[in-house]
């Protein structure tokens, strides 16, 4: 994915609307394995918001996973805290935030 651009407006009510998701994904000690990534792509096309939970990994390693799923899962990361993650991606080829 191009980088989106989010605005900070757009970033901050996806945030609002991730602190009612339960995390559906989960990033265990195996890492970022392709079964991981062809999960994230099925969800991000049914919802365009994904939460997922880190089991294990350091605040380090969190934000490069994050960078790294971002950057391999074609979506936008907009929002990190503690052991959770809420990603981003349109629906459509837009860059607009449609949820």
């Amino acid at each position: 994915m191009e980088k989106a651009l989010i605005s900070s407006a757009d970033k901050m009510r996806l945030r609002g609307l991730g602190q009612q998701l339960e995390a559906t994904l989960k990033v265990g000690k195996e890492g970022l394995t392709p079964a991981f990534f062809t999960e994230l792509d099925r969800q991000m096309r049914t919802h365009e918001l994904v939460k997922l939970r880190f089991l294990g990994a350091d605040r380090h390693q969190r934000a490069n996973l994050c960078l790294e799923i971002a950057e391999k899962g074609r979506c936008a990361c907009v929002g990190a805290v503690g052991h959770t993650a809420l990603f981003y991606r349109p629906s459509s080829e837009q860059d607009t935030v449609v949820l």
